[in-house]
């Protein structure tokens, strides 16, 4: 098929169903697409779990898992595109191609089946889940790791994988009850940062504590409550150590004996009148601090 106004050159960009039912009359893939169904269905938690996929969404995220996938064949499993967000990106259907993804061009009945916004930007990535062993994801000597620990707001969780590819960290874990970190809302906030850095899950949050210890990782629990605040801890020497921070959820703060099981508690000072930061808020200024300290130190 070649869209009205693209050149022939860009004519092989864009592939047709075999089952005729279910493209429009220009071979475009429309919402009855088999194809389209099964992705549909990754926007459900259970369905990504047992299918050991997921979806990313945007120019930005689409860009990273491209690149991604460069080095790590196969990640990128399909490119779901629209004819107008097709003509806007040749770059990146072009990308896909070179990876050897499969590129498939729908509607926009599709697009807005397959996305979870208001306003579809048109481009969605097909994945293979990204997570790894906890062991793998403390390995090779770890100095920075953000901790989730029942997290259960997928915007905030995507906005700490952000700032922890940021501030440099080697990995994010999701403990407890913590929302899926492939879950859209939570990779369209990573911004592509979902595929910088290892992402591990573990329900047992015992058991990422034992493996934060074991990496030689000083575990750090943050709290408004502990004794300690951040600017004491910077001047202790604490921050230089390798550390892993520990964030609760957004509503409760982490559970109890989370905060007595860790090394110290340390709290982000507040100095007006504000009551309290948010979930990405504080994690920004720990995990900043710690770089910082860390990179003096080295």
């Amino acid at each position: 098929m070649t869209k009205s106004g693209s050149s022939a050159k860009d004519a092989d960009f864009f592939t047709t169903a075999d089952d005729e039912t279910e493209v429009n009359g220009d071979g475009v893939l429309t919402e009855r697409s088999s194809r389209v169904a099964a992705a549909h269905r990754l926007l459900r938690r259970s369905r990504r779990t047992e299918a050991g996929e997921f979806l990313a969404e945007g120019a930005q995220a689409v860009t990273e898992a491209l690149a991604y996938a460069r080095e790590h064949p196969g990640i990128v499993l399909e490119l779901f595109v629209t004819p107008d967000a097709a003509a806007r990106h040749v770059d990146l259907v072009r990308a896909a191609y070179a990876a050897d993804v499969e590129v498939s061009v729908v509607n926009r009945r599709a697009m807005e089946l397959l996305s979870d916004t208001q306003t579809p930007q048109g481009l969605i990535a097909r994945c293979a889940s990204l997570d790894v062993p906890l062991a793998r994801a403390l390995g090779d000597g770890a100095k920075l790791v953000a901790v989730l620990v029942d997290a259960n707001d997928p915007g905030n969780a995507g906005t700490v994988v952000r700032l922890a590819d940021a501030a440099g960290a080697d990995a994010v874990v999701f403990a407890g009850e913590s929302v899926d970190p492939f879950n859209p809302k939570a990779v369209r906030a990573s911004v592509g940062s979902i595929f910088h850095l290892p992402v591990a899950r573990a329900v047992d949050v015992d058991e990422v504590l034992a493996a934060l210890a074991g990496a030689g990782l000083s575990v750090l629990a943050t709290t408004g409550s502990a004794d300690t605040d951040l600017d004491a801890a910077a001047r202790d020497g604490v921050l230089d150590l390798p550390t892993a921070w520990l964030f609760g959820s957004e509503a409760h703060g982490l559970p109890g004996h989370v905060i007595e099981a860790a090394d110290a508690s340390v709290r982000v000072p507040i100095h007006g009148r504000a009551e309290s930061l948010n979930l990405a808020t504080a994690a920004a200024i720990c995990l900043y601090a710690s770089a910082s300290a860390q990179r003096r130190e080295s």
